[in-house]
């Protein structure tokens, strides 16, 4: 865990073991015992059959004998030296008499029955064998758990712990981040530098009676900064900022995560004013309901609810947290008193992009960029997707071999990014490349003869690494955040012009047109459902939204009679689109050939090419 520089660094500091030199003294002393003892105390011991044990005792060989454990361990005097061996026991019920027998050929040799031991352990070693050496692994593995389970559940030397929250502290000193850092989020920043200018100037503020809000939630889609504004709020304060991840209060032991949850707190307390800021506070923040029960998780929140009850706005802890779900929070984790604001954080518009792309450029060695094309090539990204692209143009920079950035960099990285890398090993045949080239004429066409403009800054039909033989780029010439009926029918209609030319000039239908129909239908199911645009339900909402921020997965609300109407509806839109686009092709198929046949060549014509053959057609 990461501290700020008040803190002991000794928790976190590797420790020398007092026990570890006497285990290891122990464990050698036992390994020589092993290794030296045996070859000292133990007797020659050799292998033999019992027939051969016979035959020596009937000749009078053998001197002593003992019978143990299955064993039969005789000696014998072999050479001027005593020779011990050893066989196994079998069902000889004579062997007895052999042995003791007075009339045994052998009476006047005494075979001596003594005791002979087989070899065994040392002493010391079975000691340490059977009891020191159990109870030292008992007590290593005992100890070794228990630290294990305090650093997990807390450092405060006691067993059962359960404190440590687990955040990363960062001292004031530690936060490079400011506001100057964050860019394409004016909004957010204007209603930020309110807390910051409490956390600088707290009198102001309660000589009128007024506190700080004590919690902000940050809302938006992935990649809007969310992280990053709420670090840049603790550098502009220059207060302690305590990070952490709603995950993390999640534990498998009940009472836990609620544990964790009172140990943040009260660290921040301590080291007020500060600001605390939960990432993903949906994973514990969720809207509680009867099937929740009684878990962890419900203790948790139950306990983030309290703590935000009982601190004092006034110390100057502010506490910030970020999610891209907020329908799913809870109704009294919302509510004034706990996250007071609410502050968006959407997607950045044009002058936004211009703004976050000229941040990141600063880090890059660039020539003069022509921002306005690239701005107006990514709407709809985010800023850690343009963050992206500024990286992606400078490696594409290193690789060929050049010292700066340039706006072609930049933009072929947006198409790397949005598109997929070249795919330079793609073969197209002659057939296949005719159709793609019509096929993204046919979209370019379509668009140009409904808003009598460029259809967009590029048509190509290099292969890329998404799946696409080609793509036709169209960009919004200005920002619209309205957009009619009729705008929305000639989207459609451009949708369905790639499919369109294939039918008109080839008289047949491809498998290139899969993202165009499932792009068509989605937009003419949302006229119909969402947007009112149909005549026959007027202004009925048919279609919610839900996590509007991450995809915007939709559901119906209507009964299922309604559901295949609706569905009739969505094929009505998409059918009078696509006579509208095949009656434009049809009507301009000049442009069409020589538009192909130029793209068949070059692989790749602009917006202002394609209309130069567009408009020398009309004039003719």
């Amino acid at each position: 865990m990461e501290q700020d520089k008040n803190r002991q660094p000794s928790a976190n500091a590797p420790k020398v073991n007092p026990y570890m030199g006497f285990f290891w003294g122990i464990l050698i002393v036992l390994l020589l015992n092993g290794l030296i003892f045996p070859n000292i105390a133990k007797q020659q011991i050799k292998d033999t059959d019992y027939v051969t044990f016979i035959e020596k005792v009937d000749s009078g060989k053998v001197k002593e004998v003992a019978i143990e454990n299955g064993h039969i361990y005789f000696s014998t005097e072999e050479g001027g030296k005593t020779i011990t061996y050893q066989t196994g026991a079998t069902n000889d019920p004579r062997l007895v008499d052999r042995l003791l027998s007075a009339d045994s050929p052998n009476a006047s040799h005494k075979i001596a029955l003594n005791q002979i031991v087989p070899q065994e352990n040392s002493p010391i070693l079975n000691f340490f064998l059977l009891w020191v050496l159990p109870g030292l692994i008992f007590f290593l593995l005992w100890r070794q758990a228990g630290k294990s389970l305090q650093a997990r559940m807390g450092a405060g030397g006691n067993f059962l712990s359960f404190g440590n929250s687990g955040a990363k502290i960062y001292a004031e000193s530690d936060i490079k981040t400011s506001f100057a850092d964050v860019a394409g989020q004016d909004e957010a920043k204007e209603t930020l530098t309110e807390i910051v200018d409490f956390l600088h100037n707290p009198t102001k503020y309660t000589e009128i009676g007024a506190s700080l809000p004590k919690g902000a939630l940050l809302v938006g889609p992935p990649g809007t900064g969310k992280t990053l504004i709420a670090r840049a709020v603790a550098g502009e304060a220059k207060v302690p900022f305590f990070a952490i991840s709603g995950s993390e209060f999640v534990q498998m032991f009940v009472g836990m995560g609620a544990a964790k949850v009172r140990d943040l707190f009260k660290q921040a307390n301590e080291k007020a004013p500060c600001i605390i800021f939960i990432d993903e506070i949906a994973a514990i923040g969720k809207r509680r309901d009867t099937a929740m029960g009684n878990d962890e998780r419900e203790q948790t929140l139950n306990q983030l609810l309290t703590e935000m009850d009982g601190f004092d706005g006034r110390k100057g802890v502010v506490i910030l947290a970020a999610t891209n779900r907020p329908e799913s929070l809870d109704k009294a984790l919302l509510r004034p008193g706990r996250f007071d604001r609410r502050v968006q954080m959407e997607l950045p518009d044009l002058e936004g992009r211009k703004a976050i792309l000229a941040v990141h450029l600063k880090k890059v060695k660039h020539e003069t960029i022509d921002m306005d094309i690239v701005a107006r090539a990514t709407a709809g990204s985010s800023g850690a997707e343009l963050a992206n692209i500024v990286n992606e143009a400078a490696l594409r920079a290193v690789r060929l071999g050049r010292k700066t950035v340039t706006t072609s960099d930049l933009e072929e990285s947006v198409e790397t990014v949005l598109a997929g890398a070249q795919k330079k090993n793609a073969v197209l045949s002659d057939t296949e490349k005719k159709l793609v080239a019509y096929h993204e004429i046919g979209h370019a066409l379509v668009a140009a003869m409904q808003t009598h403009s460029a259809p967009g800054p590029k048509i190509t039909i290099i292969p890329r690494t998404s799946g696409a033989l080609g793509y036709t780029m169209q960009v919004e010439s200005g920002e619209r955040f309205l957009l009619d009926k009729e705008e929305l029918f000639n989207r459609v209609v451009t949708l369905t012009g790639g499919r369109s030319a294939e039918e008109v000039v080839f008289g047949t239908v491809t498998t290139g047109a899969s993202n165009d129909i499932e792009q068509a239908t989605k937009l003419a199911r949302a006229m119909v459902t969402r947007y009112g645009m149909s005549e026959r339900y007027d202004m009925m909402g048919l279609e919610t939204v839900n996590n509007a921020y991450l995809g915007g997965d939709s559901s119906l609300t209507c009964s299922s009679e309604t559901a295949s109407d609706i569905d009739r509806e969505v094929l009505n839109v998409i059918k009078e689109a696509h006579e509208k686009a095949k009656s434009i092709i049809a009507g301009h198929m000049d442009i069409m050939r020589q538009a192909a046949s130029y793209l068949i060549e070059k692989e790749t014509i602009t917006g202002d090419e394609f209309m130069k053959i567009v408009r020398k057609h009309e004039k003719d």
